[in-house]
């Protein structure tokens, strides 16, 4: 504790010693709402000593300098408030109202950070721009960089506020924001609050410096400030400094503010375990709001009678609040599927959304590759929407377009603004998508979301992320993302550079994951992805980007077709063979052998879109043929082909005549060897003895 006396002061300093100019209604409004502040936080309390709510509450107590200060520099329907799980108090001064504070915490239909979907105290209101956050702890640092990115793109005057404590910021996405905000110099002021734990660890288990602040000197845009956090007219002197440098358009700031934990970290801690009792009266004496109301008093500001009447009046509002929140509606169990996915627009016109085989094609013309469509594709929805933007690796380095070349031409037609390269930073590029696209509503930010699929795993959590915002917020916010990767192997690449992801990505409700095989399906298939709101994995089978099998004839301009439409690629009946991706065109080879060597006519469908699935075409394809083939490149055993099996079991099982079969990828890592690898990945003779032998059951 002596370092703790050391570094805040008992007496509180006032407004003399900043040189700060406030009227005393200012003053009183501070006070007010420091007061209003702690009665929640009480509140929140007794509804968990009650059980009628609040299951998870971090009472903000010891923080209440910065998070006032952070409320009211925050500008309502203008900058981008990004708080976290403590700043009740941030909130509160931000906007949101106490009735609004415990609908949140009481889990209420009527909610307005996510209706009751998420954590209680975790607030937010997007109708006057305070985010909707998650529970893990400091990636919204990822979203807040995004959008001031963003602010700068269009040339706003708009700031992105981030918050959360000390503890968070030894997460790895936190180091690659300040380094991307610091190169970019975007306009996000990154407020730590630290009051020594995250939970129960201390913070020289987090960080070899006295402030975690120190770890990033060494950024030379970055403008660190350190402020008493306990201290209103200390944090609001960091505050005004910090919105200064950042409006100056010099970079991003940082304020840490030094902060005491009066209470546990949360309700499920018992902080008694690892404080001492002497440690836990010492920080009773740091308590801002009796300090706050002292000096009011003594330095005679406002009377102690005024006080009381503030107090009188803030425990009446807190009441009635509270009997108007507790008598809202609950949420209804019959919501739970809305905001999964976003609605689907068809942007085209009917005749457009034809399947392609019901199209007629001039077979004179040339033929584009799978390659060549998809960066055609994003070229022309790129001059259909000058709000289109563009970045990963190596994307953009000279008249280099990636490592397949496939997004080639475009830094040259539509600039550095919209396509750029990003640092080495899987978890950055997406993190700053979902952020970006923030901005306003008709962003669509295109992604590669990692060389290989394989490099993805780093950016998982902010997938995760991304998939369940449109269903946290209760339809309020739809991140609109599209997440390009290439995928899977027979290139003789190895490990990192050969994986199949689908299975992972379609286990996450509120992603689309789509896979083109031929050139004409990666046209519509981008197209259709590039035009809807929300978030998809557009996976391209890299070993397709330029094979003369894969390639089409053009399609009609602006071709495209909804999600979730499978296509018959071979008719066929005497059994059904159900692929995507690569594997198609295996598939048909194999149909193709099994038609001229026996006789057995296979039916093919190509799958095209896993999430959403076209259930419907795979039942109809098992009733008519009774007999299911199921493959797929990635590994048997949990790959995707096992849900589609599942499906037919439990919805065609009346219509089979014989066990469901499964070929994928062998239980390995895929090799570097060619040999090892043609006997990991599925073989055209694979299909066709499994088909062979499903025929003849």
């Amino acid at each position: 504790m002596k370092d703790l006396k050391n570094s805040l002061q008992l007496d509180l300093v006032g407004l003399d010693d900043f040189g700060l100019n406030v009227h005393p209604n200012t003053l009183k409004k501070w006070y007010q709402l420091m007061h209003l502040g702690r009665l929640l936080d009480d509140k929140a309390a007794k509804y968990l000593k009650q059980n009628k709510g609040w299951s998870y509450h971090a009472p903000f107590a010891g923080h209440d300098g910065i998070q006032l200060m952070l409320g009211l520099s925050f500008r309502q329907n203008k900058d981008f408030l990004f708080p976290y799980y403590r700043d009740m108090l941030t909130v509160l001064a931000a906007g949101i109202t106490p009735e609004e504070i415990i609908l949140n915490g009481l889990s209420k239909a009527t909610d307005v950070a996510s209706g009751g979907r998420h954590m209680s105290n975790h607030f937010a209101k997007p109708e006057i721009r305070i985010q909707n956050v998650s529970s893990c702890v400091a990636n919204h640092a990822l979203h807040a960089v995004g959008v001031a990115r963003a602010i700068k793109t269009y040339g706003g005057d708009e700031i992105a506020y981030f918050s959360s404590g000390e503890a968070s910021t030894s997460e790895g996405y936190f180091y690659e924001a300040i380094n991307g905000a610091n190169r970019e110099q975007v306009p996000v002021i990154f407020v730590i609050q630290n009051n020594r734990y995250g939970i129960s660890v201390p913070l020289n288990v987090q960080t070899a410096n006295r402030y975690v602040s120190e770890n990033f000197e060494g950024m030379k845009n970055l403008k660190r400030i350190i402020v008493d956090g306990t201290n209103p007219f200390d944090s609001w002197r960091g505050m005004q400094e910090a919105i200064d440098y950042v409006q100056s358009g010099r970079g991003p700031a940082m304020i840490e503010a030094d902060c005491v934990r009066i209470h546990a970290h949360s309700n499920s801690d018992r902080h008694e375990l690892y404080r001492s009792k002497d440690e836990l009266e010492e920080v009773k004496k740091l308590d801002p709001l009796p300090r706050f109301r002292n000096y009011l008093i003594l330095n005679e500001i406002i009377s102690e009678e005024e006080i009381l009447e503030i107090e009188a009046s803030n425990e009446k509002e807190v009441e009635e609040a509270a009997k108007r929140a507790e008598a809202a509606p609950d949420p209804d169990p019959k919501t739970i599927f809305d905001f999964v996915v976003p609605r689907e627009i068809e942007f085209c016109p009917v005749h457009e959304l034809q399947e392609i085989e019901q199209t007629t094609y001039d077979e004179s013309q040339p033929k584009i590759t799978l390659r060549e469509a998809i960066n055609e594709t994003l070229k022309e929805e790129f001059r259909n929407n000058p709000n289109t933007f563009l970045w990963g690796q190596d994307v953009a380095s000279k008249d280099k377009g990636g490592v397949f070349n496939v997004t080639k031409g475009m830094l040259q037609e539509f600039g550095e603004k919209r396509v750029f390269n990003a640092p080495l930073a899987e978890d950055f590029i997406v993190g700053t998508a979902e952020g970006f696209s923030r901005y306003r509503d008709d962003i669509v930010v295109v992604v590669e979301g990692a060389q290989f699929a394989d490099y993805f795993w780093p950016a998982m959590e902010q997938l995760i992320e991304l998939s369940h915002d449109y269903w946290r917020s209760y339809g309020k916010f739809i991140p609109n993302v599209v997440i390009r990767l290439a995928s899977g192997g027979y290139i003789g690449g190895g490990l990192y550079h050969s994986q199949s992801l689908e299975a992972v990505f379609t286990s996450l409700p509120g992603l689309r994951v789509v896979m083109p095989s031929f050139a004409d399906d990666a046209v519509g298939l981008l197209r259709c992805a590039m035009r809807n709101r929300g978030v998809t994995l557009y996976l391209e089978p890299k070993f397709l980007y330029n094979q003369p099998f894969a390639a089409t004839p053009r399609p009609p301009k602006s071709y495209c077709f909804p999600f979730g439409r499978a296509r018959v690629r071979k008719v066929g009946t005497d059994l059904s063979i159900i692929t995507y991706g690569t594997t198609v065109h295996w598939s048909l080879r194999a149909a193709k052998r099994l038609k001229d060597e026996h006789g057995i006519d296979a039916e093919v469908i190509d799958l095209r879109s896993l999430a959403p699935l076209d259930k419907t075409a795979i039942f109809q394809t098992v009733k008519k043929t009774g007999k299911a083939l199921v493959v797929h490149e990635d590994k048997l055993t949990g790959g995707f082909g096992g849900e589609v099996s599942a499906l037919i079991a439990e919805y065609a099982f009346e219509y089979l005549d014989a066990p469901v079969m499964r070929v994928g990828g062998k239980d390995t890592p895929v090799a570097f060897s060619k040999i090892l690898e043609n006997a990991i990945l599925p073989q055209v003779d694979d299909i066709y003895n499994a088909a062979l032998k499903l025929a003849q059951y």
